[in-house]
């Protein structure tokens, strides 16, 4: 069952009187429990498509569904992961997973221990009362996907992630987002991920849709059978990541 489809999504902005296409004629679909990600150039509408789905912005052409009815971002469990941590600074570990979960409920017990779990989840248990300026890049990132996974979703977007981690932090990070992903007792069952590393998205996804510089226009897609965990060193990791670079380079 698809959980997303995007239909003919355009985007059009005005500059200095001028026109400007975002995007053109996107479509694709993402069903429920598949991971998926959006590739293409800087600049060809990737995280356009992410505001969209946030209800940041309305697109000027096409349609979005969610579940089979028009996208309402109020009535659907969605998170976001963003490039930078986006942390409240003067709020501790603890309290910046909490803010997640307080317009949820009102049962303080709940916030709390659901914030320690997740805390405890992504491995910086112990840190539940350090403030951000005192954390590392990838412990900042954990916080943010803890608070992220707190609420639950049914789908959670990520917006280049791992792109200002280092190598081994970003490569530990995208294996254990994966472990979570996998397991049947934790959120989230759908992922949609924007990035622009081809190896990144062979070793994550169950699907790569393929955008064009700008305007972006999906130029394919390429379903991935690799068994899981992949080897990011093998021939066959290897033709994929071929496929998707000559895809890329198509238009």
């Amino acid at each position: 069952m698809d959980l997303l489809e995007l239909k003919g999504i355009g985007v059009e902005y005005d500059s200095n009187g001028k026109k400007l296409l975002s995007l053109e004629n996107v479509s694709f679909s993402v069903q429920s429990n598949q991971f998926v990600s959006i590739i293409g150039p800087s600049g060809s509408g990737k995280s356009t498509i992410i505001k969209i789905l946030l209800g940041l912005l309305k697109p000027s052409k096409g349609s979005v569904t969610i579940g089979g009815k028009p996208l309402d971002p109020s009535k659907i469990k969605l998170s976001v992961v963003f490039q930078n941590a986006a942390l409240f600074p003067w709020l501790d570990v603890l309290k910046n997973v909490e803010v997640a979960l307080e317009p949820l409920t009102d049962d303080e017990d709940y916030i709390r221990e659901t914030a320690k779990k997740f805390i405890k989840i992504v491995g910086i248990d112990g840190f539940e009362e350090a403030y951000p300026r005192e954390l590392s890049g990838g412990m900042k990132q954990r916080v943010s996907i803890a608070r992220a996974l707190a609420t639950g979703p049914d789908l959670l977007l990520l917006d280049e992630p791992f792109a200002a981690l280092d190598v081994f932090t970003a490569q530990a990070l995208r294996e254990e987002l994966l472990d979570l992903w996998e397991s049947p007792s934790l959120p989230p069952d759908t992922i949609l991920m924007v990035t622009h590393n081809v190896d990144e998205a062979v070793q994550m996804s169950d699907k790569i849709v393929v955008l064009s510089p700008r305007p972006g226009r999906v130029l394919g897609e390429v379903k991935i059978d690799l068994p899981r965990p992949r080897n990011t060193r093998s021939e066959d990791f290897y033709t994929v990541v071929d496929n998707v670079v000559k895809l890329m380079s198509s238009d």
